[in-house]
């Protein structure tokens, strides 16, 4: 996608060889007209496949993940880092390590927001090793729930996770692919 891989060439920064900061419009402040474009791209990548249901990790892709819900007319479900007081009953849970934050969090669902008929799009900001989308794709799977595909704003296709999980069948649909970087540079696949 053109208009993201400008943006990202405009107020992106490559700190080094494996942080991009996209701070500016992406994961910290959000530009919303720049998401409304990323959503309308993602329906039509995906569009046509029925989804049902939008899932996204806590706290980068909710954002970009409510705009795209409102060209599938569904719900986003996002899965938090953390059970709080006002999360009861069943829940589905799995690990995730964070490339960005160096840890590993048990992320959750509650089991009342995906079920066995929902079809399920994954949305996130990054793709790199691949945790969040292999974390979020398990959440599917112990709902029982049909896996639609991945809508990714960023891959890192130099990093392993895009190459991973297109090999277990996923469709992974990513706004921009960066083939390298470094200090000050970027290059686009």
């Amino acid at each position: 996608m053109k208009l993201l891989e400008d943006r990202i060439l405009r107020d992106g920064v490559a700190l080094n060889e494996e942080v991009l900061k996209v701070d500016r419009f992406l994961n910290h402040q959000m530009d919303v007209e720049l998401f409304n474009e990323m959503g309308k791209e993602w329906f039509r990548l995906f569009g046509e496949e029925g989804v049902t249901k939008i899932l996204t990790i806590e706290a980068s892709g909710i954002g970009m993940a409510c705009i795209a819900a409102q060209y599938f007319h569904c719900p986003v479900v996002f899965a938090k880092k953390s059970k709080s007081r006002n999360i009861s009953g069943e829940v589905y849970a799995t690990e995730v390590a964070s490339f960005t934050h160096g840890n590993t969090n048990l992320v959750i669902v509650s089991k009342q927001y995906l079920n066995p008929e929902d079809r399920v799009l994954l949305i996130d900001d990054f793709l790199a090793n691949g945790a969040a989308l292999k974390g979020l794709m398990d959440l599917v799977h112990q709902a029982g729930a049909t896996l639609i595909g991945a809508g990714v704003a960023v891959e890192k296709a130099f990093q392993p996770g895009g190459e991973q999980i297109r090999a277990k069948g996923v469709r992974v649909e990513s706004l921009t692919r960066v083939k390298e970087m470094s200090t000050g540079s970027i290059v686009f696949c």
